[in-house]
């Protein structure tokens, strides 16, 4: 990175841009052993103790949004990223950063979302901190938490390998799309809601099942196209996606279509991306698709040894193109 060079909002999309800053910044400096795979938790053995730990900071515009609000979002985050690293979510730390003015109402309301979000999950808010900035310093409230889990002993299950099958448990870009329509900015009216949900209960019932899982991850920042890129960065093999097969709610589809957007790189907050070894795959669809926040899962691609490196999907009219990584943010940051 050039010395004169200055952050951009797109430092922040979960892109290519933010990778760069990851990798030759962050990581020139916090070098280590757990941190090299920049998962969404660190995996750590601590005198045999297999836990994983992970932090994440939360600023969205709207702080309430349809289906849910700055306060869930938190939880529900935190514990995803914990459930996707085949973790049992279990404690949770809370910071808050409170701009002079936010009236106590709505810090009321965002807090007692936090503590239904938690008893949901099964988790405990075990410690916190609270600063209070002056106006115009924090865009009224920051949230910022860190969770611990246990490991369970059979994820992953096996090195990943053409023929593989990529699912995803329901639709993708509610999170991103809710939150731009309550911003009021384009004048869309549209019955769409946040997927914030924790996801801990539906992952621990696939992995109890006893099928080879070799990836999770939750498509948060950058939505399903980063996730898929980042799996594939360097190794050797790559991914086909079927454009027909991926579920998107006609609503989410109109308004982007309306204002150009891709759904596949919009944010989702209850969405798992898993590559399931190819014989298991119709058990594991099953399997979430009796579960509350499976009912809309697909399978949506596969692993190849075509293309390696890149994500490739199928169009609806049989033709192909590249998704890449997100270079530059496709509409005004949501979170």
């Amino acid at each position: 990175m050039k010395k004169d060079e200055k952050i951009q909002m797109a430092h922040g999309n979960g892109g290519v841009w933010m990778q760069r800053l990851i990798r030759e910044l962050f990581l020139k400096y916090f070098s280590s052993e757990e941190l090299k795979p920049l998962s969404d938790s660190a995996l750590l053995n601590i005198q045999g103790n297999r836990i994983a730990f992970t932090t994440d900071s939360y600023v969205v515009n709207p702080l309430i949004f349809p289906g849910g609000d700055i306060g869930s979002l938190a939880i529900n985050g935190t514990v995803n990223d914990l459930s996707v690293m085949g973790a049992q979510p279990m404690y949770i730390s809370c910071g808050f950063i409170i701009e002079e003015g936010l009236e106590l109402a709505v810090l009321e309301q965002v807090v007692r979302s936090m503590k239904k979000s938690a008893d949901e999950a099964g988790v405990s808010v075990v410690t916190g901190d609270t600063k209070v900035v002056e106006r115009g310093a924090a865009h009224r409230l920051f949230i910022n938490t860190s969770g611990i889990g246990i490991l369970y002993e059979n994820f992953p299950g096996g090195d990943i390998v053409p023929g593989d099958k990529i699912i995803i448990n329901g639709t993708t870009g509610d999170h991103g799309i809710a939150v731009l329509v309550a911003r009021n900015e384009f004048d869309i009216q549209a019955n769409i809601e946040s997927d914030c949900a924790p996801l801990n209960d539906l992952i621990r019932t696939v992995l109890e099942s006893g099928a080879r899982i070799k990836f999770m991850r939750d498509p948060t920042r950058g939505g399903l196209a980063t996730v898929l890129n980042e799996m594939v960065l360097d190794k050797e093999f790559g991914v086909m996606l079927f454009e027909s097969a991926i579920p998107i709610k006609p609503q989410v589809s109109e308004v982007c279509e309306l204002l150009g957007f891709d759904p596949l790189y919009i944010a989702n907050e209850g969405k798992v991306v898993m590559v399931v070894a190819s014989e298991d795959a119709e058990h594991v669809l099953s399997i979430l698709k009796n579960h509350p926040l499976g009912q809309d899962s697909a399978i949506i691609g596969e692993v190849t040894s075509n293309n390696p490196g890149k994500v490739v999907m199928e169009t609806r009219v049989s033709g192909h193109r590249i998704v890449d990584m997100l270079v530059t943010d496709q509409f005004p940051r949501i979170c």
